[in-house]
């Protein structure tokens, strides 16, 4: 891979990352019961929002594991170790946001609401995009690891 495109792909990955941390922040204040909240009753009051926070970790993990594979890819190291080791971190973060989701789902639909769908298919569309990430990531890994496997056992001990 190209430098530049590694670059351009790792500045990509930045800017989701900033993105998400701002909609974290952000939404909160906007959503329809907190419209007259003070800031200690929006982020001090709400478990669920504190569980949304903690559930982030993976994603935020899971973006910075593809960050390290886009600078192996980058300095043309793809093909080693901490490449496939990186991209087996990026699975067990996707599958762990999945784990989230479902939690936060079951929290959702505990409590009476008159707006769970709009919850429940966000679930839907963020188990989607962790499904696709995790299947894509066991998949490059699994290559990886041929590749790096063969690799070693194909050079001679000193």
């Amino acid at each position: 891979m190209k430098k530049t495109s590694a670059v351009f792909l790792q500045t990509v990955v930045v800017a989701l990352g900033i993105g998400a941390l701002a909609f974290l922040l952000w939404e909160p204040h906007v959503e329809g019961r907190n419209i007259h909240a003070s800031v200690f009753e929006i982020y001090f009051k709400d478990p669920f929002l504190a569980y949304a926070y903690i559930a982030s970790i993976p994603f935020f993990a899971g973006l910075y594991q593809a960050f390290k594979v886009l600078r192996y890819a980058g300095h043309d190291k793809l093909r080693s170790p901490e490449a496939v080791k990186a991209l087996r971190i990026i699975r067990y973060c996707a599958i762990s946001v999945i784990g989230f989701v479902v939690v936060g789902e079951i929290f959702i639909m505990s409590y009476d609401s008159d707006d769970r769908a709009g919850g429940v298919f966000m679930g839907i569309l963020i188990t989607f995009g962790s499904i696709v990430v995790a299947a894509v990531a066991t998949v490059v890994e699994r290559n990886l690891r041929k590749v790096v496997d063969t690799k070693f056992e194909s050079t001679p001990a000193v």
